[in-house]
C-alpha cells in the first residue's frame, strides 16, 4: 500500500497542471475566504497542495502559512512563490496532527482546509486541532467531498485503489456528520455560502467563539 505522501509525491507535476475541476465555484470561494480577511491576519492553509489557494490569498494577509504532507507539492508551491515575488508566504511540510508545532495555539486569524478533511486520518482530532490554532473569533473554511450520501459504494471502492496505489486514504461520511463534528469541536455560527459547488461538496465558514 502506498502511503499518502508518497501518493502525493507521484502525483504533483501532473496535479500542478491539472486545471481547476470548477473554476467559477473556486473563484466564489476564494471571494467567501477573502471577504472574512484582513490585511494584519494570519492565515493557514491546510492540505495547501502547489499553493494555489494560500498564494491568492497572500495579497490580503500579513502572512499566510501553507501546510502539505507531499514534499513535492510543497517544492512546487514555493517555486511559485517565489516566481510571484511574495514574501508573506511560508510552506511546511508534514502531517497536520499533534506533531504539527510551526504554529502556537490561538496564533491564527483564519484557516482554510480545501479538499483537505475526507483524507485525514482522524477528523475530529483534525477539527480539534483547528480550533485550538484559531484565536477567539477566528473563521475556519472548509471545502469537503463528502461521498456518504451517494448510491456508489465509494468505501470499498476507495479501499480497494489505495490497497493498489491509484488513491490516497479518503473517508466517507455526510454533510450532516461533517457539520456535526464541526459544532462538537466547539465551532460556532456555521453557514453554507452558496458557490455554486457540485455534487457532494460541502463548503462552509464557521467561527471559533470569542
Amino acid at each position: 500500500m502506498t502511503s499518502d505522501a508518497a501518493f502525493w509525491n507521484d502525483i504533483a507535476e501532473k496535479y500542478s497542471k491539472k486545471p481547476v475541476p470548477d473554476p467559477a465555484a473556486f473563484e466564489r470561494k476564494i471571494a467567501v475566504t477573502k471577504a472574512l480577511m484582513s490585511p494584519t491576519d494570519v492565515v493557514l492553509d491546510i492540505g495547501c497542495g502547489t499553493g494555489s489557494l494560500a498564494l491568492r490569498l497572500a495579497p490580503g494577509a500579513a502572512h499566510v502559512h501553507g501546510l502539505d504532507v507531499s514534499s513535492e507539492m510543497i517544492r512546487i508551491a514555493r517555486d511559485k512563490a517565489s516566481t510571484a515575488g511574495l514574501t508573506n508566504v511560508t510552506f511546511h511540510i508534514g502531517p497536520f496532527d499533534h506533531s504539527f508545532s510551526a504554529l502556537e495555539a490561538g496564533s491564527l486569524r483564519g484557516i482554510c482546509a480545501y479538499n483537505l478533511l475526507h483524507l485525514v486520518e482522524d477528523l475530529p482530532a483534525a477539527l480539534a486541532q483547528i480550533h485550538r490554532l484559531l484565536a477567539p473569533g477566528g473563521f475556519f473554511v472548509s471545502s469537503t467531498a463528502c461521498l456518504g450520501e451517494s448510491r456508489i459504494p465509494f468505501g470499498p471502492l476507495l479501499a480497494l485503489l489505495r490497497l493498489i496505489g491509484k488513491a490516497p486514504r479518503v473517508k466517507v461520511f455526510s454533510k450532516r456528520t461533517l457539520e456535526d463534528e464541526m459544532k462538537r469541536a466547539g465551532f460556532i455560527d456555521l453557514s453554507r455560502p452558496d458557490v455554486g459547488a457540485k455534487g457532494n461538496i460541502a463548503f462552509l465558514v464557521a467561527h471559533r467563539s470569542h
